[in-house]
């Protein structure tokens, strides 16, 4: 006759093995007239599982950050669009000719019935030429993308909503300064996506990304992690090439298609605008940070374009290899210089660093006591501010440093 009382200890332990395992778990176990410990559990855990006890918090914690992932997915996902770019192109059709013309000598020796293929315009027609992705960040149909998803201005841009209705639409505004593009398409109460707080990303943070992957797969997602922050890049797409600072780089993947698109942190806020890829790499994508863009977003919402303030100097960012080429002590700041044209004047007349008395070869050091390094440039520490408002700079001038007052202007005013 079997031994109950080990029996029932057996049947008892594994029932909260089991019920560990689909999150019920107990605090003790009453067998007979004795008691089991939870100490005694876990030393039976550490023998069937890998990793012993933790093996059940280990599923939990898993569960739980896929389930966040899904709830972030959910969240955003209506709000997310494809964008779908079409164009006026030839129509090509193809035709048989004697490419000897009506010349007698030729058709005598190889006949009337000697043809060639060839093609010619017949017209043109609306051709699919591109696509990317955006989000919504008003009900009344104002949409986020990269600038170089919508730069071509003679092409029509149409907006496929996750419901599958589409609307044309508008390039409300392209910022002059940022891969940064407004659409606006006719339409209201509409989702929108909930704009987070870049300030403060870590590396190794987990993150989202949506998009029109490949201008064929809407709304794709994947999912990666932070792997690193302000970084600079030359990014070059659609005949544009620029250059991008302070870049969130990250392995979610990202595939063309994907620019414009939204990077999520877990709770489902936009932390980033996704826009390039690394060529000949697996895993290295870059967004925007949403607090670079901010500002320019909620110009265009109070009036309708991007409002940016305007210097007024051409320059190139000081480095170690520009300083020794050309004798200069200081290896850091933004050395005004003329462009490659002659026309391309390193100070622009009448601009505000003109009036302030900025010139050919100076070197702009500090914005606000903010000193311009390789990750923190002119331009961006000059967007911080709006027109109007008057900002102090620190500049080297014929080997002497001195303080100079500028009150910044409007772009393209």
């Amino acid at each position: 006759m079997p031994d109950n009382k080990n029996l029932i200890v057996t049947v008892v332990v594994t029932a909260v093995i089991l019920s560990s395992i689909f999150g019920a778990g107990a605090g003790f176990l009453v067998v007979s007239n004795g008691v089991v410990s939870t100490g005694q559990i876990r030393n039976f855990w550490q023998k069937i599982l890998p990793g012993g006890s933790n093996g059940a918090e280990q599923r939990t914690v898993r569960v739980r950050e896929e389930s966040a992932v899904v709830d972030a997915v959910e969240k955003v996902n209506p709000a997310v669009v494809s964008i779908i770019i079409t164009k006026d192109l030839p129509k090509l059709e193809q035709f048989y000719y004697n490419p000897f013309g009506d010349d007698p000598f030729f058709r005598d020796f190889f006949g009337n019935d000697f043809l060639v293929p060839g093609t010619r315009q017949n017209g043109t027609q609306k051709q699919e030429v591109g696509g990317g992705t955006g989000f919504i960040i008003s009900a009344e149909g104002l949409i986020v993308t990269n600038k170089h998803v919508v730069t071509d201005e003679q092409a029509e841009y149409t907006v496929l909503m996750n419901d599958e209705k589409k609307y044309p639409a508008k390039a409300l505004a392209r910022d002059p300064v940022n891969d940064l593009a407004i659409l606006k398409i006719d339409a209201k109460d509409l989702p929108t996506v909930e704009l987070g707080d870049s300030s403060d990303l870590k590396v190794g943070q987990s993150v989202i990304a949506i998009g029109n992957a490949l201008g064929e797969f809407r709304n794709t997602v994947s999912v990666g992690v932070i792997s690193g922050l302000a970084r600079s890049i030359t990014a070059g797409g659609a005949g544009v090439s620029e250059e991008l600072t302070n870049i969130i780089q990250t392995d979610a993947a990202i595939n063309p298609g994907n620019s414009g698109g939204p990077l999520l942190n877990i709770a489902g806020q936009v932390i980033g605008i996704n826009t390039a890829v690394a060529q000949g790499a697996q895993g290295i994508g870059f967004a925007i940070p949403i607090n670079e863009v901010k500002n320019s977003i909620e110009t265009v919402k109070q009036e309708g374009k991007i409002v940016r303030p305007w210097l007024g100097v051409r320059y190139v960012r000081l480095t170690e290899d520009i300083a020794t080429q050309n004798n200069l002590a200081i290896t850091e700041g933004a050395l005004v210089i003329r462009g490659e044209q002659r026309t391309d004047l390193a100070v622009i007349p009448g601009s505000p660093a003109d009036k302030a008395g900025i010139a050919e070869n100076d070197i702009i050091l500090e914005v606000n006591g903010e000193k311009l390094t390789g990750k923190n440039i002119l331009a961006k520490e000059v967007g911080k501010y709006k027109p109007g408002q008057e900002i102090t700079l620190k500049v080297w001038h014929k080997g002497e440093t001195k303080d100079v007052k500028v009150r910044l202007g409007e772009y393209g005013k």
